[in-house]
């Protein structure tokens, strides 16, 4: 076994050592909006469920030089968000929107992605996926100080929107969903073998 020490590793050591070893991770396509009204869309893999009562999501969103993304900056600034999960049939349009595109450009458009209105958020979805959930800010953390780091997103999720081919009785079809996983560098997974074991009483 080899051991390490992570604060004599770099960053991107530590990174490296992360998401090869956190895998599969689900990814979470997120839409903010600007206070100019433009929408931005963005996947993050550092994503999970928080809580179920009540319900909420947190997501991680890495912050590579003093500055914000701008999926971090719209959250701090209008306290909504959107997320969608990533399945096998977006996955290569919301690929396209990883592009580090300017403030005043909408990755939405760029991968030709059809807006939705949401329910009880300001953020409209997109209609490209088989789940979306809109978020209220509950609590966000800055990790690493003012330089580089990260900032924590906790939401709670005030809607959800599932399409009626993967939900059946309160349950969705993980094989009808199909979600895509991250793995590292530009590895993805699928859903692939599924197998059950019951929990000692």
């Amino acid at each position: 076994m080899i051991s390490i020490d992570p604060t004599k590793n770099s960053e991107r050591d530590n990174y490296k050592l992360l998401i090869g070893s956190i895998i599969p991770r689900p990814i979470a396509f997120v839409t903010t909006q600007s206070e100019d009204g433009i929408v931005n869309g963005a996947p993050f893999s550092y994503f999970n469920i928080v809580s179920s009562n009540p319900p909420m999501v947190s997501l991680a969103i890495q912050r590579p030089t003093e500055h914000l993304k701008d999926t971090a900056r719209n959250i701090y600034n209008t306290k909504q968000f959107v997320v969608h999960i990533v399945d096998d049939e977006n996955v290569a349009k919301i690929n396209e929107t990883a592009a580090s595109l300017p403030a005043t450009e909408s990755e939405i458009e760029l991968a030709n992605l059809t807006l939705v209105p949401s329910e009880d958020v300001s953020v409209p979805g997109v209609n490209e996926a088989k789940v979306r959930m809109e978020c209220r800010l509950v609590q966000a953390i800055p990790l690493g100080g003012d330089g580089p780091g990260s900032d924590l997103f906790i939401g709670e999720i005030v809607r959800f929107h599932m399409d009626e081919k993967i939900y059946e009785d309160g349950r969705i079809d993980p094989r009808g969903l199909n979600a895509i996983s991250r793995l590292a560098g530009s590895s993805y997974a699928k859903v692939g073998e599924i197998f059950s074991i019951e929990r000692p009483k």
